[in-house]
């Protein structure tokens, strides 16, 4: 299927539709990478050159022949502490205190089907989708070994890394690095690209030139966070959207993460990923073993948009799980910005009797339901019905808002406690913090321990108790402040924590998601701070950022399309002037960006005129004919919101019947030039209808002439072109 072992040249080759990867174990029994590319034939290890090397060491097997060194040769495993002074991918403290070793090849396995990590989320397959290479490293010296996972599915073009780690020592040692992937590159010119940013703006691309040393993004905050996303591209230097070579990988992981991409002395590139190594020292017993989480790799030598394609169908089928993998999500209002902490139950039900009129499917009640919980200052871990502040039962509302022809859904943020709640009044331990330190506050809160099952079980429970006594459709799984003071009461080896944390929220997602099959949750972290193929394991949509102004959207979109579909990225049209920038654009515009996404509305609708209720009403039913092509087709960037006045995106049909051209001006000029956008993706001999217009168009003509659009009067308007195939 996709992996052949070669006894003759002891090389394995994954092969996928269009790409092959390729490594060898060599006559010291390294394990060294050869080749990933375009899908080539042969051994590969006449790329390989041997040269003595001025300080670079060599391993004593290799006696008196100085040509050979670790400091030089490609790997899949580079190991601290055997000859390779690059930034390595595995380095363990062993028993003895040493810092040192120097894996091996022992042993392979090739089976049908994907492998999967215990306790972890990972791309998952069924058996005639996908094999998996287990290939087992050993340290002779203490017997620890390493088991490096290869999942291969040849079809999306897609090979998926993790790593085990086993204690076969008879010692307690420490893990303190593990990069989950790796890839070495013999020579290349490259740029890397990567998506930096902040709270409320988040996911801005980067592009630069890989230069000599070492180019680092990373999170110690406890979750992947906003500053940098935990996916990463490797392009040739003339790669564009349409051409050219590109790497890509994604972490499969929601907390603590490295990037690292560096040049050496050698011109030779070296690109690994994986978890964060400051803060983190895992302890294994003799007999342990430590799980390191999954990376997504994926090549393609046709542009940076084929990359994002194979990624999204990836995340979209083969992470994504339940109900909504596939199904188009429903169209929600959430009260946030409609109402803040300011609502009683006849407020809400209110809200929804208009939102039923408008065709809006379901109400989300945000914060402040639970608890002694009127500003952001209190309540956090007292998941028990304010009953006195909605002036009756949440399951009676809920009933009330049901019969109405209306979902419901809630805002929670398990992970949190206030200082003042009667939750820490009971229980301060179980709040992350150092022993005679006072704690960092962040949002007036603190975290939850959440690396203790205990803590762990008792959110749970109260959590499931509010699910089990209301008709709850959906969750907004919420998550307002970065770790700090992290110190866990239960262990002694504390640099475990911030992982075992990660491993208690996976955890807790997974109850939810075995309990409630049904129940729709969208991730959030005050927005896009958690945005990563981890969470999109349990949670199908992410909240893509707490800044919903439109033209703000449009980059925020732009970067988070290079790695993740747009049916993960959650998307509403809010009020104007915009609650994070006071900017005004028009609700058409408004509309047309949250139709990139998952697709609601975040503002007070009883305040909507009557024209715009009508437009309301209009954008909905266009987004419902829209939906099923938004969701599941493909996505194409056609320019550039950072450098071009007009910011274009298309989604093409799978099978090329339709397309949805989208584009809003970003800026306007007078005596304004016209501007014309190239489409992608279409079938050049047919001939495509505008929906509107009814006028007939090639799909050569709209590809390679383009459409000009539109010089009219007025900021930040908005078009869409729906084309049929004829």
């Amino acid at each position: 299927m996709g992996i052949i072992y070669c006894e003759k040249d002891r090389t394995f080759t994954l092969q996928t539709k269009e790409t092959t990867y390729q490594m060898q174990v060599d006559q010291y029994g390294f394990l060294l990478h050869l080749y990933y590319g375009k899908k080539a034939e042969g051994c590969m290890d006449y790329l390989l050159t041997y040269y003595d090397r001025g300080f670079s060491g060599n391993p004593y097997d290799a006696g008196t022949d100085r040509t050979y060194s670790m400091d030089a040769l490609p790997q899949e495993l580079s190991c601290y502490g055997n000859g390779d002074f690059r930034s390595a991918s595995l380095m363990l403290e062993n028993g003895d205190g040493s810092m040192s070793c120097d894996m091996r090849y022992k042993s392979y396995t090739i089976r049908d089907g994907k492998y999967s990590l215990p306790g972890l989320p990972a791309v998952y397959a069924d058996n005639d989708e996908a094999q998996t290479l287990e290939i087992v490293l050993e340290d002779p010296a203490t017997g620890v070994e390493a088991m490096l996972l290869y999942g291969v599915l040849p079809e999306l073009d897609i090979i998926t890394r993790s790593v085990y780690v086993r204690n076969q020592s008879s010692e307690k040692i420490y893990v303190n690095k593990v990069m989950s992937a790796e890839l070495d590159f013999l020579y290349g010119d490259y740029d890397l690209l990567t998506f930096y940013g902040r709270h409320a703006m988040e996911r801005n691309l980067q592009r630069v030139p890989v230069a000599h040393g070492s180019q680092m993004i990373g999170s110690v905050r406890g979750t992947s966070s906003h500053q940098y996303n935990p996916m990463m591209i490797l392009a040739e230097k003339d790669t564009t959207e349409d051409h050219g070579g590109c790497y890509a990988m994604s972490f499969v992981y929601s907390g603590n993460f490295q990037g690292e991409v560096l040049k050496d002395q050698y011109n030779q590139t070296r690109m690994l990923l994986g978890v964060q190594e400051e803060c983190f020292r895992y302890p294994l017993e003799a007999g342990e073993t430590f799980y390191a989480p999954e990376v997504i790799l994926s090549y393609t030598d046709q542009g940076m948009n084929r990359l994002s394609q194979n990624l999204h169908s990836c995340i979209r089928h083969h992470i994504c799980r339940g109900k909504y993998k596939t199904e188009v999500r429903p169209v929600l209002v959430n009260s946030w910005e409609a109402a803040y902490f300011d609502f009683t139950g006849e407020t809400l039900y209110n809200l929804a009797k208009e939102a039923r009129s408008l065709g809006i499917d379901m109400l989300v009640l945000d914060d402040g339901w639970f608890g002694k919980r009127d500003d952001d200052n209190s309540g956090l871990g007292d998941w028990y019905v304010n009953e006195k502040k909605l002036g009756e039962t949440l399951g009676g509302l809920v009933k009330r808002v049901n019969d109405l022809g209306v979902k419901f859904g809630i805002w929670i943020e398990p992970e949190m406690i206030s200082e003042d709640s009667d939750l820490y009044r009971e229980h301060p331990d179980w709040a992350l913090t150092i022993p005679g330190r006072k704690p960092v506050r962040s949002r007036n809160q603190l975290v939850l321990d959440f690396s203790r099952k205990e803590v762990v079980d008792g959110i749970f429970g109260q959590i499931s108790a509010v699910l089990d006594n209301a008709n709850i459709e959906y969750v907004k799984w919420d998550m307002n402040r970065s770790l700090m003071d992290v110190f866990s009461v239960m262990t002694k080896d504390q640099g475990r924590v911030m992982y075992d944390y990660v491993l208690g929220l996976y955890d807790f997602l997974d109850r939810m998601v075995n309990r409630y099959p049904d129940l729709l949750i969208e991730g959030c972290s005050g927005g896009g701070g958690r945005f990563d193929a981890g969470m999109l394991y349990y949670t199908p949509q992410i909240w893509c950022s707490d800044n919903s102004d439109a033209i703000d959207r449009l980059r925020i979109q732009y970067g988070t399309s290079f790695g993740y579909p747009v049916s993960a990225m959650g998307a509403h049209v809010s009020a104007v002037p915009n609650h994070q920038t006071g900017r005004i654009t028009p609700l058409h515009t408004r509309g047309v960006v949250a139709m990139s996404g998952t697709f609601g509305y975040e503002l007070d609708l009883l305040k909507l005129t009557e024209e715009e209720k009508d437009e309301v009403r209009s954008q909905i039913g266009e987004f419902r004919k829209y939906a099923p092509l938004i969701q599941n087709g493909r996505y194409y960037r056609l320019t550039d919101p950072f450098k071009s006045e007009v910011c274009a995106w298309e989604i093409v049909g799978n099978s090329q019947e339709e397309v949805l051209l989208n584009v809003v001006m970003e800026e306007i000029h007078g005596n304004m030039t016209v501007n014309y956008v190239q489409l992608r993706g279409l079938d050049e001999s047919a001939l495509y209808k505008d929906q509107t217009t009814g006028r007939i168009y090639s799909g050569a003509a709209l590809m390679h002439g383009g459409m000009p659009l539109p010089a009219e009067f007025g900021e930040y308007r908005a078009y869409q072109y729906h084309f049929v195939r004829e």
